[in-house]
């Protein structure tokens, strides 16, 4: 049903032009999340505090969601170990990994592109308490 909305509001035919504001809202927000879930369209945001919520993160790449995880709860060990399950994890499913800042990574599953990178100031890194040592 959201499907077929959504094709017909982005259909080329130009008497599908009128309206298609009011077909766009009457996509209750129930229905988009459902349909989400479906396709797996979801950010996940996960601080884990044991390395036993690694499997948790996985299960939902696995369900091609992206998932931005957050290692500042962690110890630095935790955080390497959490690290290289990731890592496995997402090259199996053909996703990628990428820092997004200090503890702070987007793991995300083969159907999501990741454009640009974020860079970090080497100079701050060195001098915040918080960062992970590898």
């Amino acid at each position: 049903m959201v499907l077929s909305k959504l094709k017909k509001m982005f259909s080329d035919d130009e008497d599908n032009l009128m309206g298609t504001e009011d077909e766009y809202y009457a996509i209750s927000e129930e229905e988009a999340l459902k349909e989400a879930d479906k396709t797996g369209n979801k950010m996940i945001l996960i601080e884990p505090r044991a390395l036993s919520e690694s499997q948790q993160i996985a299960d939902h790449l696995k369900n091609r969601n992206s998932v931005v995880v957050n290692l500042k709860r962690v110890t630095s060990a935790q955080a390497k170990r959490i690290i290289d399950f990731l890592s496995g994890c997402v090259y199996s499913i053909g996703g990628k990994m990428q820092s997004i800042g200090i503890g702070i990574y987007l793991c995300t599953p083969k159907n999501v592109n990741i454009q640009g990178k974020i860079s970090e100031d080497n100079e701050k890194a060195k001098n915040d308490e918080t960062e992970i040592e590898w």
